[in-house]
């Protein structure tokens, strides 16, 4: 093994420079063997490390930074070391792919003279690239040192083009160790490619919603992505247009707008609501399984589609199909539609009644008490990180953001995404986060205890238990009368919390919100376990039919 020695800058000195140069101050990982000269140089460098306990949460963790830091900004970066680290990492990395959050990953590999072989080194895969296809933007396995920093700042570009996502440079150990005569690297420049639209068709959607007679807006989570939030209030208003945000849209509009229509995307009034629009105006959504209603949408009038990924226009519903940025082509929009006086307002408030109604006449105290006291336990400004667990998916309709950011993992929907996303949401903000995690997620992440207690980060961590997989014991007594294997057994998470030092509390329905606002207060991680069981709505049948 060589080393660059006292005064001898080396590879792993090329990436963190090249980092510094862009803009990077924080970096996610674990360290591991064929890494070591990364971490050494890491070790020389003003950057600050956040070191998580498994790979996969070390993503998530990276990702619920970029998320915190908002659109445009620099990516989150993630070290990982060469075969079970990076793959462990990879699950995390899905979400942040389906869910369009850029982060630069960097990657070891075995020594050059091993890349593509089998020569029985520790770590050793035939292809690592390959394995990160599925999970990435832009892979890209560095072969001499010199190219380090063109590559990071390429990959840095890519991440924060549109669509943004996951970028996987690979840098093999001996690159990493070995001296180096590159300069000290300065003035790297990050160019992402934003599409903007093209012009007869934004006049073609133009003319199309100044004609409309019952517009519809649907935003999704290109909206947040791009920013866009400013240009599709303004072009609301313009056409007295209902606004619909899906699960991953929310937070594009405001809840308490007069043109908002909610996010209860999953009840058929929403869904006829949708289907009833004359125009619909699709922004930054593929019409997917849970934004169609489980592929039960059946629209009756015209679509525009706007999107920054080409793959997703008109891949669940035809359209007029607009390849672009969302923020540009809402703002492009917001020039040539012709004001239209309607009945949005109207339409939206009745929209909320009906669901609302239909709530009404369901046994749902105890999940919109959780989520009414849950909200107003928190700060207007507060970012939350759910976890795929029955409260999120109450939260993707009922939660109103106000001020703050709302993030789950509906993307790829893995479980464990709330926890370390949450701590990487601290991170950035320097502020308390909320993470809400079920008793069967919470153990995908509980290892993080201790990364949340070594950098003392304000994370408040709500673990709903209810025994097992409850969203899954639903589905299964639903279809098949009877659940199989969703039960769990699970430790006490108080005395488990104050074994990592992590104060934590047993809390009722009644308590919760007096126990999350003192958690609030305190310095550090805490943790609050309520003992409760959740059940979904009904989003038909018992009202209307």
């Amino acid at each position: 093994m060589t080393s660059g020695g006292e005064g001898v800058r080396n590879g792993g000195d090329l990436v963190v420079e090249s980092l510094r140069s862009l803009g990077v101050e924080t970096v996610f990982g674990i360290p591991g063997q064929h890494a070591l000269g990364l971490f050494d140089a890491l070790n020389r460098s003003p950057l600050h490390f956040v070191s998580s306990r498994v790979e996969n949460n070390s993503a998530f963790a990276a990702d619920g930074f970029a998320r915190a830091n908002g659109a445009g900004t620099i990516p989150a970066v993630l070290f990982l070391s060469t075969g079970p680290g990076a793959l462990t990492a990879l699950a995390g990395l899905q979400e942040a792919y389906a869910t369009g959050v850029p982060v630069v990953v960097i990657s070891s590999q075995v020594p050059s003279d091993g890349v593509g072989l089998r020569r029985g080194m520790l770590h050793q895969l035939d292809d690592q690239q390959a394995s990160a296809k599925n999970v990435a933007r832009y892979t890209r396995l560095v072969r001499r040192a010199a190219e380090i920093p063109s590559v990071i700042a390429e990959a840095t570009s890519a991440a924060l083009s549109s669509p943004s996502g996951p970028v996987w440079v690979e840098i093999p150990q001996d690159i990493l160790l070995d001296p180096t005569e590159v300069p000290p690297v300065s003035g790297l420049v990050i160019r992402p490619d934003i599409p903007e639209p093209r012009p007869e068709l934004i006049t073609d959607a133009a003319t199309l919603l100044s004609a409309a007679q019952n517009p519809v807006i649907l935003a999704g989570g290109g909206v947040r992505r791009a920013g866009a939030h400013a240009a599709l209030r303004e072009l609301a208003e313009k056409l007295d247009a209902p606004v619909v945000s899906t699960p991953g849209g929310n937070g594009a509009f405001p809840r308490a707008h007069r043109l908002s229509a909610g996010g209860w995307i999953e009840d058929r009034y929403t869904t006829d609501l949708l289907e009833d629009a004359d125009v619909l105006l699709a922004i930054g959504t593929s019409f997917g399984e849970v934004t169609s209603n489980y592929f039960t949408f059946a629209p009756r009038g015209r679509i525009v589609q706007i999107d920054a990924e080409a793959r997703v226009l008109e891949s669940n519903q035809h359209a007029l199909a607009i390849h672009a940025d969302a923020r540009l082509a809402l703002e492009a929009l917001v020039a040539e539609v012709q004001p239209r006086t309607g009945s949005g307002e109207q339409i939206a408030q009745q929209l909320l009644e009906q669901v609302g109604g239909r709530l009404d006449h369901q046994d749902l105290a105890v999940e919109r008490t959780l989520i009414n006291d849950l909200r107003e336990a928190v700060p207007d400004d507060a970012q939350t990180y759910w976890d795929m667990t029955i409260a999120a998916y109450w939260a993707w309709s009922a939660w109103d953001p106000r001020e703050g950011k709302f993030h789950s993992a509906q993307g790829a929907g893995g479980l464990g995404f709330g926890y370390p996303a949450a701590i990487g949401g601290a991170v950035a903000s320097g502020k308390r986060t909320l993470a809400v995690s079920g008793d069967g997620g919470a153990m995908y992440s509980i290892s993080e205890l201790a990364t949340a207690r070594q950098h003392n980060l304000p994370v408040t961590w709500l673990i709903i238990d209810d025994g097992g997989y409850g969203i899954l014991r639903e589905y299964m007594i639903e279809s098949f009368g009877q659940a199989t294997a969703t039960e769990l057994a699970r430790p006490d998470f108080v005395k488990l919390a104050e074994a990592f030092g992590v104060p934590a509390r047993h809390t009722t329905l009644e308590t919760l919100r007096d126990d999350i606002e003192a958690a609030w207060q305190e310095d550090g991680p805490n943790v609050v376990v309520l003992e409760t069981t959740l059940e979904m709505w009904a989003p038909t049948h018992l009202v209307d039919r």
